[in-house]
């Protein structure tokens, strides 16, 4: 045949591979998992660097990159958090601690990086440098103004800094005798842009924001314009620019008080904690959330591996949806309970019927490597919820061991024992959780182990993102936001892998071999 022909050939033919209806049909194949099956190669006339992974994991709230950290109590706490929202991505932290220290977390990372801090740390002139120190122990900051009352909305008199203390050897001096008190300001009704440009110029490390009368409104920090600066994808608000963050609760009275504490202290996004979500205790807490906040914060419920369960969620007002069940790999719910799905049948399912209302999807378990993450968003989910793919980093909770010449951190499920022993039942996310707080003998539906070292998620983050845009740019996908169509439409197409595939598929026939993901 004439060469020429090819492509009309090709549409006599048809395309190769299976289109995603195809994979995921239950009467032939049963339930698949993300190893199950690969992406055909679609057409490339465009950069990977190029390919955007924009998202979003609820109806309101956008990402630069579609990655959230599990709210576990080994993986997700402070430094966590803050890290994931400054690559781009949403830190959930876990809830198995009491509400008042899992509200500080969410504090601390809102303060971490701000626009105009509305709500800045005030002293006045008769406190003392024990206090500023104090202060730094606790916040890590102590670029302080004073006002006249020790308030904010107080006349501006001062401000200290550590230079201001750095040599003083009483700490019991007033500040009133240390404080620099001709202070570079800027007016109210300042942009961030110009305010900015005063810091730039001013070289000062704080700007203070004053009214006509010279009383204090808020602050911008030199500190947060260099954020700005070396996380141009860090996730924020679009008014405060704070950085976002979620947090984890249950489905118990008490997990209402905790969430009105969270509420207060800025939280953008409130994931409702249990492994099977399909219940009415879940259904009468996201009623509860929708009539008293409103707006205020959005709701990430489950978990769900069926329509079934996403369709009670969904008509209750959930904004997302997670979705997995004993995939995770510290979990053996499926193993206990005889209940779960395959991860990848899970996600297509869920994402499939979510999508009809506008409603994103969370794909959390089952996530190994970034090729695992390429086939949930391929198969609709928005973004993923990591777990052990981020423990052992640095920024996850815990001290580092050694045994047998090898760097490890301790990782836990919440279903585990370990964790639901961590606390008394009033305060123990874990336990509620699995709906286990009054019971006697406590059933174990996660184990404990360690992971091997994995270094800072500042370096293992950017490493996913790229290595998600090649895999995106391999499909033929410029756009994130475009996946999901192009494989709805058959443009993007799968093929099963039998077991000898995926041997085949990995690395094989080496005698022996290093595996760097990246350097």
């Amino acid at each position: 045949m004439d060469p020429k022909l090819a492509l009309q050939e090709l549409e006599k033919s048809g395309k190769d591979g299976l289109t995603a209806h195809e994979l995921i049909d239950l009467k032939v194949t049963g339930g698949l998992t993300y190893n199950d099956f690969l992406i055909l190669p679609g057409y490339i006339n465009f950069p990977a660097d190029r390919v955007s992974l924009e998202t979003k994991v609820t109806r309101n709230i956008a990402l630069k990159a579609p990655f959230l950290s599990s709210p576990m109590d080994t993986v997700t706490e402070t430094n966590m958090a803050i890290t994931m929202a400054l690559l781009g991505g949403i830190g959930i932290l876990h809830n198995n601690c009491t509400s008042d220290e899992q509200a500080a977390m969410v504090r601390a990372v809102k303060k971490f990086e701000n626009g105009f801090i509305t709500d800045p740390v005030v002293l006045s002139a008769e406190h003392k440098i024990k206090d500023v120190l104090e202060i730094k122990r606790k916040l890590g900051f102590a670029g302080i103004p004073i006002t006249d009352n020790g308030q904010l909305g107080g006349k501006l008199i001062g401000i200290v800094t550590n230079r201001d203390i750095g040599f003083c050897a009483d700490i019991n001096m007033e500040l009133s005798t240390v404080m620099t008190k001709e202070v570079v300001t800027a007016k109210l009704g300042v942009t961030l842009a110009e305010a900015n440009s005063i810091l730039r110029s001013s070289k000062k490390g704080k700007l203070p924001i004053v009214d006509a009368e010279g009383n204090l409104v808020s602050l911008v920090s030199r500190s947060d314009l260099l954020k700005n600066r070396d996380y141009p994808w860090a996730s924020k608000h679009p008014q405060t620019k704070q950085l976002l963050v979620g947090a984890a609760i249950g489905t118990r009275p008490a997990d209402r008080e905790r969430l009105a504490k969270l509420v207060d202290a800025g939280l953008d996004l409130v994931v409702i904690d249990s492994s099977q979500g399909n219940s009415s205790f879940q259904i009468d807490m996201i009623k509860h959330i929708k009539s008293t906040y409103g707006n205020r914060v959005d709701v990430l419920a489950g978990n769900v591996v069926t329509r079934d369960q996403a369709a009670n969620l969904i008509a209750a007002g959930a904004d997302g949806l997670r979705i997995g069940m004993g995939s995770g790999s510290i979990c053996i719910t499926q193993e206990v309970m005889a209940v779960g799905r395959p991860q990848g049948t899970g996600v297509y399912q869920v994402s499939q019927f979510a999508r009809k209302f506008g409603v994103p999807t969370v794909a959390d378990g089952g996530i190994s490597n970034v090729g695992h993450i390429a086939k949930a968003l391929s198969l609709g989910a928005s973004c993923v919820m990591m777990g052990s793919l981020l423990a052992g980093t640095n920024e996850a909770p815990g001290e580092y061991f050694f045994l047998d010449g090898k760097r490890l951190k301790k990782y836990r499920g919440m279903g585990s024992l370990d964790a639901m022993e961590r606390n008394d039942s009033d305060n123990s996310g874990s336990q509620a959780r699995y709906f286990s707080e009054s019971d006697k003998v406590k059933v174990a539906q996660g184990v404990t182990g360690a992971v091997v070292d994995k270094g800072s998620i500042k370096q293992f983050v950017p490493y996913l993102i790229t290595g998600l845009q090649h895999s995106l740019q391999d499909m033929g996908v410029p756009h994130l936001s475009e996946l999901w169509n192009m494989v709805d439409n058959g443009q993007v197409r799968f093929e099963r892998r039998s077991a000898a595939a995926q041997i085949e598929g990995g690395v094989h026939d080496l005698f022996s071999f290093e595996k760097r993901l990246y350097n």
